[in-house]
């Protein structure tokens, strides 16, 4: 048999640690001297996953426009455009956070169409901690609604091994109680408990994928009706602006300065964050914040440790809101900020809206 690409994807709900998962495991897949490519995946164009992983210096490709289900054969076309230089010997996919049902939708197309030229890795889920636990419990107040809380169990209903991220923030008592939570309610599936930050756990996920078997065979029973209304509650944005001040500020503050005014904002409003990614580029320096939930602190991910006088900004919101009520917050804020540091603004691109009805390319019911 030919060389196979070892197809390895890690989905999980937004803000679940997909991007820096993904990134460790690319370093240690190019530490051992493989050929990684990278596919992220969004439903607007200008990506942060996208230019954070490129500016760590690894071949990534993006399919943008609609998730890798509704895009299946974009998101062939781009892991060939990746090996257009060299066949990679691995294809790390990061699909879109809000989207599930991926096991009958890209795993068993490319295990049926595709069968010679790749080989499945276990299908791996991260678990979100600060929304995952409410809705796994089922309390009130989680921020979303039912209809949104059902992708997020189907997510983990359909992995071939479900991680408890971020236990970096977590007490051990509540890392028990999501793992007993988790146990309960998906039985037989394997747990892991890992920081992709800290990389605690990191061995044991490794060695996991290196598992060789049959996997990414679980085909979901799934409502499409309530998948769509779920995912069409969530407002999208994606925007790129470029600062520009007469004095140089710290690159760092400002990008944690729009995830905190962000997030007040969103909580006057009453609104939840699924997910707030902001990334600055400028001249080889870049630097990303994030926050994954109303309730949680706003964090440096990716530290650039620079002043600059002027730095390219994407912000990437996906908040459980109206799209352009959206729109608006997200402008006040960054104009509120280039205020501060007597900066000018000028927005890019601004885009935003509510994702459509999925509408798989493919859909195998019965796997291989």
């Amino acid at each position: 048999m030919s060389h196979q690409i070892k197809f390895i994807m890690v989905g999980g709900f937004l803000g679940a640690g997909k991007t820096t998962t993904l990134g460790r495991l690319a370093k240690h897949y190019t530490n051992q001297g493989l050929n990684v490519g990278v596919v992220t995946n969004d439903q607007a164009a200008d990506l942060v996953d996208t230019n954070s992983l490129r500016s760590q210096g690894l071949n990534v490709g993006e399919v943008a426009g609609a998730c890798f289900c509704c895009h299946f054969n974009s998101l062939m076309d781009t892991i060939g455009e990746l090996g257009s230089q060299q066949r990679p010997d691995v294809i790390l996919a990061e699909p879109v956070g809000s989207c599930t049902d991926l096991v009958a939708t890209v795993i068993q197309p490319i295990k049926q169409l595709y069968d010679a030229d790749f080989k499945i890795q276990p299908y791996a889920v991260l678990m979100k901690p600060s929304h995952g636990l409410k809705i796994l419990k089922n309390e009130q107040g989680s921020g979303f609604s039912p209809k949104a809380a059902y992708i997020l169990k189907k997510q983990l209903e359909e992995a071939d091994l479900i991680l408890i991220n971020r236990i970096d923030e977590l007490s051990e008592e509540a890392v028990e109680e999501l793992t007993t939570l988790v146990n309960e309610q998906f039985p037989g599936t394997p747990v892991l408990r890992t920081s992709a930050l800290t990389g605690a756990g990191f061995e044991g996920l490794v060695e996991f994928l290196e598992q060789e078997g049959d996997f990414g065979g679980k085909i979901l029973d799934i409502d499409y009706d309530i998948y769509a209304e779920g995912e069409a509650e969530l407002g999208w944005l994606n925007s790129s602006v470029h600062v520009s001040a007469e004095t140089e500020f710290s690159l760092d503050q400002l990008l944690l300065d729009v995830i905190s005014q962000l997030q007040t904002s969103f909580r006057e409003q009453g609104v939840e964050t699924a997910h707030l990614k902001v990334i600055g580029l400028w001249e080889g320096f870049f630097g990303v914040s994030n926050l994954v939930s109303n309730d949680s602190e706003p964090k440096l991910s990716l530290a650039s440790d620079c002043t600059v006088k002027e730095v390219d900004l994407i912000v990437n919101a996906r908040v459980a809101c109206d799209p352009d009520a959206l729109t608006e917050q997200v402008m006040k804020v960054l104009e509120q900020c280039a205020g501060a540091l007597n900066a000018k603004l000028e927005f890019n691109q601004t885009q935003s809206f509510r994702p459509g009805r999925p509408v798989p390319t493919h859909r195998y019911a019965t796997p291989k």
